[in-house]
């Protein structure tokens, strides 16, 4: 034997997910790739002096789980020390908030910015209690009269600020919000110092962006937890100028110098995939264009190996999210409106026309095109704009899709499945909103949100991601919501009719999302010539009650066949 194997997995539940989600009990590694899939006598001749055989003892072999939507930086830089961690159930009340910042203003010297990330008004109990009773600026006056703070909601579209922040910004009942941002306010007209969608830039220009050190420490944070779980391949959903001014730039184009110097280094332990964010959630066709066009111009959408660190497409917003109702709904919310796109534009027809714009400029150029529309309107919108710009300059395989999906509709999929164009959906915040959902849009619409039944067999192409740190990329959590649909908070279901079986979901975190990413032929399943990136989960996956799936440990993970966690020798 001229090459022995450099790792071997013996007597486990190998699957595969290749076309026929085969199930195999051996599989060898060579060099990276993967170079014999089957039983034990297929691989016991590649074991040599060299060979590391790992008997599975039944644990199951998996792709390398692809979290197709995970802002890398963002969600390295939302947990401590770089931030307060205000998520569920960290805290559970506005009182835990403010204690929270109370003990931070502590640790702080005077004047200097307290941050935190992931409230959820649907797990603070005085929210919960009173729908009506919103954070605002009294809840941490109090315990930060002297140092400004800004508190970042779970899903990014929402900013809490005190008096001090609103002061440093210059925000005041006067203030006119940006085009496509909210400033909220009171009754008597003052600002209650929350601020959605694009408002939230009016903090960018008085916070200190995070600096060099700063991302870098953010996004090896990010690597180290994602090994831990298994996740060989993210896409990091917008990076360029449009992002400067988004979480202290977190999204900026400085974030993607950082990843730039990572692969140099060698220290990116998973594959990253790259949407350009030209403009903000409130740009205009003509300033996309402008932007995007000197981005190619710079060679900014390549990278010195593609494999490793991949510029795919780009990204823009095409409207909010339902809980700020912000979301472009074809019906109204409880409570009334129906949102609107968030792009530039007086009216409607306005902002359509530059949602319609932006998408024939992106693909006349060549790029793919992720668009966040969550709204059902907004989803319209968007499959019809990708349709149109399509059957204007066709294209082999441009491979646009929707982001989020939430409300997509039965016309938004059969447009979507003509053109070979996909979405990304998210389990994992299906079931931390599905109760609170109900609030906004009644019990019957919440229940229909992310549909991935019909998605699957309308022949949209489905691929899931968390949206970290929106919620926290735990693909086992994902998995077992998208079988059983049960919410967090409740553990009630939210629409059974869109359930689907184990292993769909599992495809939408493998060899779906390696096909979002144009690497279905190298990538997310288990064959042999592909690569050697494979997650090693304690127990029988296709055996487990799906209730217990969230807690299989992942013992193993590999990337491009290097090991990058490793309980197996502890």
């Amino acid at each position: 034997m001229d090459t022995y194997a450099d790792l071997v997995f013996l007597d486990g539940k190998v699957v595969t997910v290749d076309a026929e989600f085969s199930v195999a009990s051996a599989l060898a590694v060579t060099g990276g790739v993967i170079s014999a899939v089957g039983g034990r006598e297929d691989v016991a001749p590649l074991v040599g002096p060299g060979t590391r055989v790992v008997d599975l003892r039944g644990a199951t072999l998996l792709p390398g789980i692809n979290d197709s939507h995970l802002h890398g930086c963002a969600f390295g830089m939302s947990t401590p020390p770089l931030s307060l961690d205000l998520s569920h159930p960290a805290v559970s009340s506005l009182a835990d908030v403010a204690d929270a910042v109370r003990e931070a203003v502590g640790r702080v010297p005077d004047g200097q910015w307290i941050t935190g990330h992931g409230w959820d008004t649907g797990y603070l109990d005085e929210c919960v209690a009173d729908p009506a009773r919103q954070p605002a600026r009294q809840d941490i006056d109090a315990v930060s009269p002297d140092h400004p703070v800004a508190l970042y909601s779970f899903s990014g579209h929402a900013t809490w600020v005190n008096s001090k922040a609103l002061e440093l910004i210059g925000i005041d009942r006067d203030t006119v919000a940006p085009p496509g941002g909210a400033i909220v306010a009171d009754r008597a007209g003052e600002p209650t110092g929350m601020l959605h969608e694009g408002a939230q830039a009016l903090i960018q220009e008085v916070l200190p962006p995070l600096t060099r050190q700063e991302r870098t420490d953010a996004i090896r944070s990010t690597l180290a937890t994602l090994a831990r779980l298994g996740i060989t391949s993210y896409t990091e959903p917008g990076l360029g100028p449009g992002g400067d001014g988004i979480m202290r730039g977190a999204l900026g184009a400085r974030t993607l110098e950082v990843y730039r110097d990572l692969l140099a280094d060698g220290e990116l332990t998973a594959r990253v995939g790259v949407l350009l964010l030209p403009t903000g959630m409130t740009g205009t066709a003509e300033e996309f264009a402008r932007t995007l066009t000197a981005l190619d111009e710079s060679g900014e959408s390549h990278s010195a190996d593609p494999r490793r660190l991949a510029i795919h497409g780009v990204k823009i917003f095409a409207d909010g999210i339902v809980p700020n109702k912000t979301a472009w709904m074809h019906e109204p919310y409880v409570g009334g409106g129906c949102g609107s796109l968030c792009v530039g534009g007086e009216t409607d027809e306005d902002r359509v026309g530059e949602i319609d714009a932006i998408v024939r400029h992106a693909h006349a150029a060549g790029h793919q095109m992720g668009i966040h529309a969550t709204g059902e309107r907004a989803c319209d919108t968007v499959a019809d704009a990708f349709a149109a710009a399509a059957a204007e300059h066709p294209l082999p395989d441009a491979r646009h899709y929707v982001i989020h999906g939430d409300f997509l509709t039965a016309h938004s999929m059969k447009v979507l499945a003509e053109h070979g164009f996909g979405v990304n959906m998210n389990p994992t915040i299906k079931w931390t909103v599905a109760d609170m959902e109900e609030d906004f849009v009644g019990a019957e619409r919440a229940a229909y949100a992310w549909p991935y039944r019909d998605a699957l067999d309308a022949g949209v192409r489905v691929a899931s991601g968390s949206d970290a740190p929106v919620t926290h990329p735990d693909w086992r959590q994902g998995v077992a919501t998208m079988v059983l649909r049960e919410s967090k908070a409740t553990g009630r279901v939210s629409g059974p009719e869109q359930r689907i079986g184990l292993a769909d979901a599992i495809r939408t975190y493998t060899i779906d999302a390696a096909w979002q990413d144009f690497a279905e032929d190298w990538k997310g399943s288990l064959e042999p010539g592909k690569a050697a990136d494979l997650c090693v989960l304690d127990g029988d996956l296709l055996g487990a009650d799906p209730h217990d799936i969230p807690g299989m440990p992942v013992v193993l993970t590999v990337m491009d066949g290097r090991i990058v966690h490793d309980t197996l020798r502890d």
